[in-house]
């Protein structure tokens, strides 16, 4: 009995700690989206800039949440890096197809974005 409830706060402490992760890479993702948003307004950016700047911002806030996942978890960090990653990319995907009411990216964009999700979230649980 008590074992189990060692387990279940062990897994709360987890859940926790990727809210936590998850929550700090979306601050990021806010604060940047914002300065991508003036330097637009400022200096009128062509698209293909924009994506490259929100590129920049997925790798960017993936980075700072495996950062804070890998400095919470300790051990296996580029794993928790890896899932904040993941569960990042996922959130976005339900976000806009709640917005759009679908996916409007071709495969290949939604892979490239995948994958600068997962790399993101990974070096950052590397280096914490």
């Amino acid at each position: 009995m008590e074992k189990k409830q060692i387990q279940n706060q062990g897994m709360e402490v987890k859940a926790i700690w990727i809210l936590k992760a998850l929550l700090c890479s979306y601050f990021v993702t806010g604060i940047l989206l914002l300065l991508l948003t003036f330097l637009l307004y400022q200096f009128g950016l062509d698209e293909g800039k924009i994506t490259a700047g929100i590129m920049v911002i997925y790798v960017l806030s993936t980075l700072v949440g495996g950062f804070v996942a890998g400095k919470l978890a300790k051990t296996r960090r580029f794993l928790w890096g890896i899932l904040i990653g993941v569960l990042y990319f996922l959130l976005l995907l339900l976000i806009s197809f709640g917005i759009y009411r679908g996916i409007q990216e071709g495969t290949s964009q939604i892979l490239i974005t995948w994958l600068l999700c997962i790399g993101g979230g990974m070096i950052g649980g590397m280096i914490s």
